[in-house]
């Protein structure tokens, strides 16, 4: 039972927008068939903090439900659907038209999404026993991966101190401690019933039980995005074929609201297909307008260090911005043709405010902190005598190449 209705501390949230009194005294009293989920344990972070966009959390696929008069509006604004839309989801990897182009400074490409097992809870509303047993069900799904899939399954209970550094190490492991996520519920019982697997070559993640039941992820270095996703598919393929093996059990999946995630902003393909890429000619002629023109593309640029971390030099975090209401295959195809063309523009930009000085993919190399324009304007049509050599030639790898002592 929620109780009366409370402050919600969040003013500018969405759950100040749509958790009125008249719809909170109409869910108040429900609790969730799978995990007794309640509105007040939904709305915890927004009634807590001030400082919530969204605000509401799914303890359970039957919250979306049972709690429809707050979730189905919210979601209706934040996704920009109409209450009569429903969702269609297509993996299919040989609908990818084309890649990012050769030449594009992409140093790597990430994929992920999130996937729920129906009948148990999600993070902030799982008992202890579902939890356990949505990792017994992955640690013997990932025994069945072969292939490039084939790896390791980490739990976090009892993790030895050397594979913790090393997954530390590699930027693995998730960890506890952030504030919305314990206020949520999704921290109870840490770390019993958590962990990480990836295959060998660790271009092929599954974080169990952390903000998701299941956050698949795909990447690798580079610019192979349909490559990366290709690897994506397959990999939900084997993880959803197992569990249905052994459990009977499929993924949630809402003709609505797609693959049913904790957070209503991830619902839909609940996916972020990323590249990490330098565009030195946009950040020249500004980053607003960057934000402005990913915006028509529907794309979402941020600094490489995250969500938060802010924006240093020139190299972004581009993904796709839409998550319900198209497709896995079209939200890719949105990410690779608006990267192709944002480094087309970049190109363009940089003729404008660079000249003909070349822009060095090998920011950290020798090259790039000794040729410096001036040095470039002095040399550049001086022609060897012996082979008829050019600067240009010289410092072609640190021109091409983003990993250039």
């Amino acid at each position: 039972m929620s109780g009366e209705f409370p402050v919600i501390q969040s003013a500018h949230s969405l759950v100040a927008k749509h958790v009125t009194k008249e719809r909170w005294d109409r869910v108040k009293d429900i609790e969730t068939k799978t995990c007794g989920f309640t509105i007040a344990k939904a709305c915890a972070c927004a009634i807590e903090f001030d400082n919530q966009h969204c605000g509401i959390y799914a303890g359970d696929w039957d919250s979306y439900k049972d709690f429809a008069p707050v979730f189905d509006p919210l979601i209706q604004e934040y996704h920009g659907i109409s209450s009569t839309a429903v969702h269609t989801s297509d993996m299919d990897f040989n609908k990818i038209q084309g890649n990012i182009v050769d030449g594009a400074p992409v140093h790597s490409t990430r994929i992920r999404v999130g996937r729920s097992i129906d009948g148990f809870g999600l993070s902030p509303g799982i008992t202890k026993e579902q939890r356990v047993g949505v990792e017994k069900l992955m640690a013997n799904a990932v025994q069945t991966f072969s292939g490039e899939l084939a790896g390791k399954y980490y739990p976090l209970a009892g993790m030895q101190e050397s594979i913790r550094q090393q997954l530390v190490d590699d930027h693995f492991l998730f960890v506890s401690g952030d504030r919305n996520l314990t206020v949520a519920g999704m921290e109870r019982d840490w770390p019993e019933g958590r962990g990480i697997f990836h295959n060998e070559k660790k271009t092929f993640l599954i974080w169990v039980n952390e903000e998701d039941q299941l956050r698949i992820i795909s990447m690798q270095m580079g610019g192979d995005v349909r490559g990366v996703f290709e690897r994506l598919a397959k990999g939900i393929k084997a993880v959803g074929d197992s569990v249905k093996q052994e459990s009977g059990k499929d993924f949630c999946l809402d003709a609505k609201y797609g693959y049913i995630h904790s957070c209503p902003t991830n619902l839909g393909t609940g996916m972020r297909a990323s590249v990490h890429v330098d565009l030195p000619g946009w950040t020249q002629h500004g980053v607003a307008k960057l934000q402005a023109r990913c915006e028509e593309l529907h794309l979402q640029p941020r600094g490489t260090r995250g969500e938060s971390g802010g924006q240093t030099g020139f190299t972004y975090d581009i993904s796709n911005k839409h998550r319900l209401g198209y497709s896995e295959v079209e939200l890719v195809q949105k990410m690779i043709d608006g990267v192709n063309t944002l480094w087309k523009e970049d190109k363009e930009f940089q003729k404008k405010y660079f000249g003909d000085f070349p822009f060095i993919a090998s920011q950290h190399s020798l090259v790039a902190k000794h040729v410096t324009k001036e040095k470039w304007d002095a040399l550049k049509n001086i022609k060897t005598k012996t082979s008829g050599f050019t600067l240009a030639k010289a410092i072609a790898c640190a021109v091409q190449f983003n990993n250039q002592h």
